[in-house]
């Protein structure tokens, strides 16, 4: 299936309730902006963008997809990650652990945090894990606002098409701030919203000025936007 029918379908599944207008506060309302946009947006809008719907547990089928090596190119982006044997990684939003399960491997004597917000995703990455006796994946149920790391430990922090989705893309990146070592970098992966060719909505791409915008905002500067991805950046951040 190529990912253009493979999105359709995705579209059409039932997609995680919006909550956060039905609970702003007086500083949510002073950073976020809240008022109609596209369907597929939650009507909430930071720094000009509109957030997108969470892709919900029902399409992680679609992670898992079998074409999904050669429409992304995951082995290159993981090489691009440049990992040590004693890295200690985190996969932010990591679903099904479709690139959890590939990095443990290459930090055999590190470790990988694998958070996502979802029962139902962490469940499928613990069955994964106990079927491949992987002892250096530590599961994390994070939260809307949190990513619930230990502090100043992370190497690495990989995100894979999915702050887009943040709720609370202030808070979350506050958040993984804390986890991040001194040294640390954050590799944000976003369908590129330049090239109209890439067939995915216009809410679940990102360009390079409008993530170096947000990130700054968040204490991180563009080291480099690593340019071998098929359809997506691969840009790579580190605190100022």
């Amino acid at each position: 299936m190529n990912l253009t029918k493979a999105f359709y379908i995705l579209s059409l599944l039932i997609l995680l309730p919006l909550t956060a207008c039905q609970s702003q506060s007086q500083s949510d309302e002073a950073v976020y902006e809240y008022k109609p946009g596209d369907y597929s947006g939650i009507g909430k809008w930071y720094m000009g963008r509109e957030i997108s719907h969470v892709m919900g547990y029902q399409g992680m089928n679609w992670l898992e997809r079998s074409d999904r090596e050669q429409e992304e190119n995951t082995s290159t982006l993981l090489d691009n990650m440049n990992f040590q044997s004693t890295d200690v990684v985190a996969d932010i939003g990591a679903g099904s652990g479709y690139h959890v399960f590939k990095i443990a491997p290459q930090v055999k004597e590190g470790k990988v945090y694998a958070v996502d917000i979802q029962p139902e995703m962490l469940q499928a990455m613990k069955d994964k894990k106990k079927k491949q006796g992987v002892e250096n994946v530590e599961l994390i149920r994070g939260t809307e606002q949190s990513a619930q790391l230990p502090e100043n430990t992370v190497d690495k922090v990989l995100m894979v098409d999915v702050y887009h989705e943040f709720e609370y893309p202030v808070e979350m990146m506050a958040s993984i701030k804390k986890g991040l070592n001194s040294d640390g970098k954050v590799y944000l992966i976003e369908y590129r919203a330049e090239d109209p060719q890439v067939p995915i909505k216009r809410l679940h791409k990102m360009s390079e000025a409008q993530a170096v915008k947000e990130m700054k905002a968040a204490g991180f500067t563009l080291i480099e936007n690593i340019d071998n991805l098929p359809w997506q950046h691969c840009m790579v951040f580190g605190k100022e």
